[in-house]
């Protein structure tokens, strides 16, 4: 996985279903942002009539001062549209380290809102922290947003995705610039092309793999990664 998502065009099922994995990423890049080196990034789930319960985690293998992350999310999906709630949390933020500590100013908790819709040939999410560490410079809370829109297509036999996201307005810390200050208005953070696909390995077992070219124009960086899914 080259950015947290929840999957759009999820169908009212009639079982509970499961599902459990993880990825081995070469860089861990989210919405344009660089937040570590390799990592490995596991993830369970499970869904029941457009419900669904998630958990999601990435812990650096090469260096072990990369902070360790993990997410849980509920969400819901009708159709094309899907509305999510996610709680991240964070290592490594000094003087609030403790996972279950949620005073806002201290915490290293990040609860944000989620609202998409998959149109089928593009999707749109929308993205806004509501609650937890997300302050401005001066203290007020930030409401630091995200909007992104997703194109996937299919090229050379191989199955592509293409996206491009932005900062609609100020920001905290969540979204920085090329000096490592938080973005101070609308800003386009994350163009993304990126590619999947299956190799072969027996007449039965093939290994997913994954590749992403990512720039961010606000703060002039540019990173490819690769990763394959267990």
């Amino acid at each position: 996985m080259t950015m947290v998502a929840i999957p759009l065009a999820a169908s009212a099922q009639d079982k509970v279903e499961a599902s459990l994995g993880a990825d081995v990423v070469s860089g861990y890049v989210w919405r344009g942002q660089d937040l570590g080196n390799a990592a490995v990034q596991p993830s369970a789930s499970v869904s029941y009539k457009g419900f669904s319960l998630g958990v999601w985690g990435s812990y650096g293998i090469v260096d072990s001062d990369d902070t360790k992350e993990l997410d849980f999310t509920a969400s819901w999906s009708s159709g094309g549209f899907t509305v999510s709630v996610t709680d991240y949390w964070f290592s490594g933020i000094e003087g609030c380290d403790r996972y279950f500590l949620y005073d806002a100013h201290r915490t290293a908790h990040v609860f944000e809102a989620n609202v998409g819709y998959d149109f089928g040939k593009c999707s749109v999410n929308w993205y806004t922290n509501f609650a937890g560490s997300d302050y401005r410079p001066d203290g007020k809370r930030a409401y630091s947003s995200y909007i992104e829109v997703a194109v996937p297509f299919k090229l050379g036999g191989l199955q592509w995705h293409s996206a491009v996201g932005a900062v609609p307005f100020k920001s905290s810390s969540t979204y920085c610039d090329a000096a490592g200050n938080p973005v101070d208005g609308f800003a386009v953070t994350n163009v993304t092309l990126g590619v999947n696909h299956d190799i072969k390995i027996t007449e039965h077992f093939s290994l997913p793999v994954f590749a992403s070219v990512t720039a961010n124009p606000n703060s002039q960086k540019m990173y490819l990664t690769f990763g394959l899914s267990l």
